[in-house]
């Protein structure tokens, strides 16, 4: 067998958490042949609790699993690892604007930033504790000594939302569904975008033949889907998210299939006008040595008011954590 990845999971004792630590030691995420290794942080209040997931993660004699290291130290866990999953972090409470949780959350990801330099020289770092985008572009600041390439905020989940919904409303298979795109950043100002995306190879605007939906339920209901899923079940997204940080990671672990693409928000280069440096949404062609941002699609006038609209967020919030950066 390869050498073990060694995999840091923060917020070990989440919801998230729970579900994305028993998939990756069951191997869906590097495959059923890699062993990995699990360094798991939590705050201090939450150890007792994360000590019992270990207990059930070592009941079920993962084959795959070659080691568990809990700890509430962020210079421990990071040390070593080689993929960095950032989920923890402080949700938004009642009354609270999403600038108050980007302030609570930012110092955060500041020690949590300085401490990812003691990981393996190919650390790669997934936020998805939100804001996430934010909270990555804080992090990534705050660890200048790992390259710009390897920090990722999540929005394969928003990626994958958009893929299910031209699913259902072609009446088409999710593995027909390709080049769907989320732009900017995650949040209710994110774009989907179906322009490019094809759907068992045609384009999914001559499938969906209804420029009302796709404009405008299409795109509301994926900005809008995690509000939808606590008003039905009392409870943010958990299961979807872990499910969603196992694709993400094993897409660019693997690589993504030839014809199509994926989402996640990195380190803008300025591709498509988007502001250089922000962490900001785009469509990925990821291989195993690296990943590119895929260029020369066309932007019309509607997608690029959305975009833009994104990117003036991400822009504000930039500016309310500058002293982190």
């Amino acid at each position: 067998m390869p050498s073990p990845i060694t995999v840091a999971v923060t917020g070990g004792a989440g919801q998230i958490g729970y579900s994305l630590l028993f998939s990756i030691a069951r191997g869906a995420v590097f495959g059923p042949d890699q062993p990995v290794r699990l360094k798991v942080l939590e705050i201090p209040p939450a150890m007792k609790v994360v000590e019992g997931v270990a207990l059930e993660l070592e009941d079920c004699a993962f084959g795959l699993l070659d080691g568990l290291e809990l700890s509430d130290d962020p210079d421990t866990a990071f040390s070593d690892a080689n993929w960095a999953l950032l989920v923890g972090s402080k949700p938004r409470g009642p009354g609270m604007e999403r600038g108050d949780l980007i302030r609570e959350n930012g110092p955060i990801f500041v020690s949590q930033g300085n401490a990812l330099q003691k990981a393996a020289a190919d650390i790669r770092v997934l936020v998805v504790g939100n804001p996430c985008n934010t909270n990555c572009l804080i992090a990534r600041e705050n660890a200048p000594e790992i390259p710009a390439d390897r920090w990722f905020a999540m929005t394969r989940l928003d990626h994958n939302r958009a893929v299910n919904q031209l699913a259902k409303k072609s009446g088409a298979d999710v593995n027909a569904v390709e080049r769907v795109t989320i732009w900017g950043n995650h949040s209710a100002t994110q774009y989907p975008d179906y322009h490019h995306a094809l759907i068992n190879g045609s384009p999914a605007t001559s499938v969906i033949d209804d420029d009302a939906w796709l404009q405008e339920e299409f795109i509301s209901r994926v900005q809008k889907r995690g509000a939808e899923v606590i008003a039905a079940r009392g409870k943010s997204s958990a299961a979807s998210a872990a499910s969603a940080i196992c694709d993400h990671v094993g897409t660019f672990h693997f690589g993504t299939p030839e014809n199509d693409w994926t989402s996640a928000a990195v380190v803008s280069d300025g591709s498509y006008g988007i502001t250089e440096g922000l962490l900001a949404s785009f469509p990925i062609k990821a291989r195993p040595d690296g990943w590119e941002i895929v260029q020369d699609l066309e932007i019309n006038s509607f997608s690029r008011g959305k975009i833009d609209a994104s990117v003036e967020e991400l822009q504000r919030e930039r500016d309310i954590v500058a002293d982190l950066l």
